[in-house]
């Protein structure tokens, strides 16, 4: 049975004084109000929103105030696979299992590997781990500023990310050259409770693009976390980022939530983000198994 338009109307019905008394909710590493919950998203020229975790965050928790409270049409991607919300889409999570046997000693992965190490013998490489309340807006836009606005990642997604992390600890993997130039910075949620690494953002400076910065990121993050006793390193979306291959050994599935008025612009066009991620049975489907 699929959630109707109706339902999600007499939910928004049902929590509209909740959500005019109580402002501030809150549900895992999430918090939120009414004025930040959701960030302005486009398709084309459709204007549309999605949830201030979307960008940045591994897992987005949604409950039924937070679906009622949120402007539409409005997407929430990446709800935790044993939640009672959300349905499949067209996307996977890649994840490197580094803890699977025959991964590092796979052939090609080894010798690309070794390619690899080799290309960047002259890079100093630093790891940290520090508290995510340690950081403020201005210390993760110093980490990753340039990439935030070349990935049209908005200043509330920041924010977002600060608040999702504020009980959680991020791995810091830097890397510069032999003149002292920062290479890279890749920055990763620690998901102890999952044994899982979240690689959240990688910024690299594009004069040692040479170096496959990027790719060299994804190594250094997935051999700290089989140092460390993590089975995971989780690379995100896989779409159409061909160089993840190289790493990824399993796939998870995206569960994802739609609330849309069916004959919304971004509903008709059929090149949109419910389209190409859902199928329009799904939209206003809430729970997975109702």
């Amino acid at each position: 049975m699929t959630d109707s338009r109706s339902n999600v109307l007499e939910r928004e019905e049902h929590f509209a004084d909740t959500a005019t008394s109580n402002p501030d909710q809150s549900v895992g590493y999430q918090s939120w109000n009414e004025d930040n919950l959701c960030v302005d998203s486009y398709h084309e020229e459709i204007h549309y929103y999605t949830s201030r975790w979307d960008a940045l965050c591994p897992y987005v928790d949604v409950t039924p105030e937070m679906l009622a409270m949120a402007k539409k049409p409005f997407i929430v991607y990446a709800i935790p696979p044993e939640s009672a919300y959300g349905v499949p889409i067209n996307d996977k999570y890649g994840m490197v299992n580094v803890a699977a046997e025959g991964f590092w000693t796979e052939p090609r992965r080894e010798r690309k590997f070794k390619e690899l190490e080799k290309l960047c013998r002259s890079l100093t490489v630093t790891e940290s781990v520090v508290p995510g309340s340690s950081l403020t807006f201005d210390d993760v836009y110093e980490m990753g500023g340039v990439h935030f606005e070349n990935y049209y990642i908005h200043t509330d997604e920041v924010e977002g990310f600060i608040d999702y992390i504020k009980n959680l600890d991020v791995l810091i993997i830097r890397a510069f050259a032999e003149n002292g130039d920062l290479v890279l910075t890749d920055l990763s949620v620690l998901l102890p409770e999952r044994s899982q690494v979240y690689g959240s953002f990688c910024q690299w400076n594009p004069e040692y693009k040479r170096f496959s910065p990027g790719i060299f990121a994804c190594l250094l993050a997935s051999k700290w976390a089989a140092k460390n006793g993590y089975r995971h390193y989780n690379l995100g979306p896989v779409d159409d980022y061909g160089y993840k291959a190289l790493f990824v050994n399993e796939f998870e599935p995206i569960f994802a939530v739609a609330v849309t008025d069916p004959d919304h612009p971004l509903a008709l066009d059929t090149t949109s983000p419910l389209h190409t991620d859902f199928s329009p049975s799904v939209w206003n489907k809430i729970y997975r198994n109702p």
